[in-house]
C-alpha cells in the first residue's frame, strides 16, 4: 500500500490519476475577493504523495506527523478564507517531497533526515531528481501564488500576505510555551499590531519570532512579499490547538476578528521597499 492511498488527507479532493507537470494537482486555489486586502497561503497544507513516488520508504505513521505537513493549518486557512472572503493558495503535496517554504538552493529543500526520521526516498536523490520535483511541485505552487498576487495588484488592491503554519507542542523534549507565534523579517506593518492584538486576548502566550525566526532567505514570504514590498505576517499555531475541526474554527474566527481592522487600513497595504534581516543572518552563520 502506498502512502498516497494509506494516509489521511487534509485536502478533500482526490488526487487525479494523471499528475503530470501539466496537472493542477500540486495546488489548491480558493477564489476570493481581491478587495479583502489579503492573500492567504498554506505552504504545508497536505501530507499527500503521488503514487509514482510511493511512500518514500516511510511507514504510514510518519505521514501523520509534522514532518509530512503542518497539522491543522489547512483547515484554519480554508475557514479563514471563507470568513474574510479572501483568496487562498494551498499545497496539495507533502513537504517530504519538497518544501516550498525554502529557497531553491536551501539544503533543507528536500529533507533526507527530518526530526529523527530518515527518508529513504530522499536519501540518495540526485540533482536531476530535485530539479524534477521543483518543476513538478514547487514551481506550480510558486506560480499560483504569483498569479494570485498579480490579480490583486492589477485590480488596485495590493494584498497583505498571511501564511498559516503550525508547530509541535514539544520539541526535542522541551514543551513549547506559546499558543501562537507571529514570524516576521523586518516589516512590522502587520506583524507587530497582530502580535499586540493576540497578546490582548485572555490566556494566550504569544511568540514574537518564536518558535522560529521569520527571516529566512528564499522562503515564501521573502520571495513573494518582501521582494515586492508587500506587507506580511507568518502565523504559527501550536498543533494540539488546531488538531480538531473545532480548534481550527476557533482560531480562524480569532484571526478573522483580529485581522479585519488591520486590513481596513488601505495605507498599510501600499507596497513599499522594506529592509530584510535574511542577508544579515547569512553573514552571522
Amino acid at each position: 500500500m502506498t502512502a498516497s492511498s494509506a494516509l489521511r488527507r487534509e485536502d478533500p479532493a482526490e488526487v487525479p490519476a494523471d499528475i503530470s507537470a501539466a496537472s493542477p494537482w500540486p495546488v489548491e486555489t480558493i477564489e476570493g475577493a481581491v478587495e479583502s486586502g489579503v492573500l492567504l497561503l498554506c505552504d504545508h497544507a497536505s501530507n499527500a504523495v503521488p503514487p509514482d513516488l510511493g511512500d518514500l520508504g516511510l511507514p504510514p505513521t510518519e505521514f501523520q506527523r509534522h514532518i509530512a505537513y503542518d497539522i491543522g493549518a489547512a483547515g484554519v486557512t480554508r475557514s479563514l478564507a471563507r470568513r474574510l472572503n479572501a483568496p487562498a493558495v494551498l499545497t496539495r503535496f507533502s513537504r517530504l517531497i519538497i518544501d516550498p517554504n525554502r529557497g531553491r538552493d536551501d539544503p533543507t529543500l528536500v529533507m533526507r533526515l527530518s526530526d529523527g526520521a530518515v527518508v529513504p526516498g530522499n536519501a540518495r536523490i540526485t540533482d536531476e531528481e530535485v530539479q524534477e520535483r521543483i518543476r513538478r511541485f514547487y514551481d506550480p505552487y510558486d506560480a499560483a501564488v504569483s498569479a494570485a498576487i498579480g490579480r490583486a495588484m492589477a485590480a488596485g488592491h495590493p494584498p497583505v500576505i498571511v501564511t498559516i503554519h503550525s508547530f509541535t507542542p514539544i520539541w526535542r523534549g522541551w514543551p513549547r510555551p506559546w499558543h501562537v507565534g507571529i514570524l516576521w523579517d523586518a516589516d512590522a506593518r502587520y506583524a507587530v499590531p497582530l502580535i499586540e492584538a493576540l497578546r490582548a486576548e485572555d490566556g494566550l502566550v504569544v511568540g514574537d519570532n518564536e518558535p522560529y525566526d521569520g527571516a529566512l532567505l528564499g522562503d515564501t514570504v521573502d520571495r513573494h512579499a518582501t521582494r515586492r514590498g508587500l506587507a506580511s505576517a507568518l502565523v504559527e499555531i501550536r498543533q494540539d490547538l488546531i488538531a480538531s475541526e473545532a480548534g481550527q474554527e476557533e482560531w480562524a474566527e480569532r484571526f478573522a476578528r483580529l485581522l479585519t481592522p488591520l486590513l481596513d487600513d488601505a495605507e498599510l497595504r501600499i507596497p513599499a521597499p522594506q529592509p530584510t534581516r535574511t542577508r544579515d543572518r547569512l553573514r552571522r552563520h
